[in-house]
């Protein structure tokens, strides 16, 4: 895949996803400029792109906030002279359940995921406007977005949120030529690892460079950080011409196209529904089948 020319902003991508997603696009041949809170792990990433050959400027500096949006923009433009693609990948973890997540703990992780999302993807739109030849917007959600998931009201609102917004500016910015996309990525990183059913794998993986099994690999769809990076330099591509406005999961052995909520059952009552009616209809009716909800539980072999 063939990147030369273009210049991409990664947030939070100093190590784990982000940083996979920066060294893949830069080996592709993008400029990248490299995102995150810690000015030691940005510097080496920047440092690792460039020892490979590649181009590669660090912003120390925490999103959410409009004056970094607009900063992470302008240093793309003033250092490689454009931007074309914005990949929001920043975020922390501020678990609880319900009754015990404070107010600091949603809006600290609803600040960085999605008024980040928010606040980098419009600096970015304003600019790939203005140069008036399209642009990419890549946005990361999680599959808690999707489903839901224990101990996560925070994180999943967030990251449901960011699949909405795809969808949302795929059609605001369909005139402009402005792709936008949600990825949905499973990958070992520091949340991961904490799930009971994968702690080992990985841990025997990192310490003696087995790779994961195929269990793991296909069944889960699990894999490494740097399996999750292609599909990202896919979007970035010009081979992504017209894909926009999905939620693509990815992981491991396994490439994944979501669906959009879309009604699944219907029932009619000439008049209207009065709460005896519903009562009287629903286990046969629309809720004979009710959805699931939640990540399920890993299967292990």
């Amino acid at each position: 895949m063939d990147l030369a020319g273009k210049v991409a902003v990664v947030t939070g991508s100093g190590r784990g996803l982000g940083r996979a997603y920066a060294e893949a696009l830069a080996a592709a041949g993008a400029a990248v400029v490299v995102n995150d809170v810690d000015g030691l792990a940005a510097g080496e990433t920047v440092d690792a792109i460039e020892a490979a050959g590649g181009r590669a400027v660090p912003v120390v500096a925490p999103v959410g906030d409009t004056a970094t949006a607009d900063r992470l923009v302008s240093t793309a433009v003033e250092r490689f002279g454009r931007l074309d693609v914005m990949v929001t990948n920043a975020g922390i973890l501020r678990d609880r359940v319900l009754w015990k997540m404070s107010d600091d703990d949603f809006d600290d992780v609803v600040r960085v995921h999605l008024r980040g999302t928010f606040t980098c993807a419009r600096a970015a739109a304003v600019r790939m406007r203005e140069q008036g030849d399209g642009g990419r917007l890549i946005l990361i959600s999680s599959p808690a977005g999707q489903r839901g998931n224990f101990g996560q009201t925070n994180y999943a609102a967030a990251k449901a949120g960011i699949a909405a917004m795809a969808r949302t500016w795929a059609m605001e910015l369909a005139k402009a030529e402005i792709l936008v996309n949600a990825v949905v990525p499973v990958a070992a990183t520091e949340m991961t690892r904490t799930i009971p059913a994968f702690a080992p794998v990985i841990e025997e993986a990192e310490r003696t460079g087995t790779p994961f099994p195929a269990w793991l690999r296909r069944d889960e769809g699990l894999g490494t950080v740097e399996d999750a990076a292609s599909l990202v330099v896919f979007l970035a591509s010009d081979e992504a011409k017209g894909v926009t406005g999905q939620a693509i999961g990815i992981g491991g052995d396994r490439l994944a196209l979501w669906a959009h909520p879309q009604e699944k059952a219907a029932d009619f009552a000439d008049g209207g529904w009065t709460a005896d009616g519903i009562a009287g209809s629903w286990h046969a009716g629309v809720g004979a089948t009710p959805e699931t909800f939640g990540i399920p539980a890993p299967k292990g072999p």
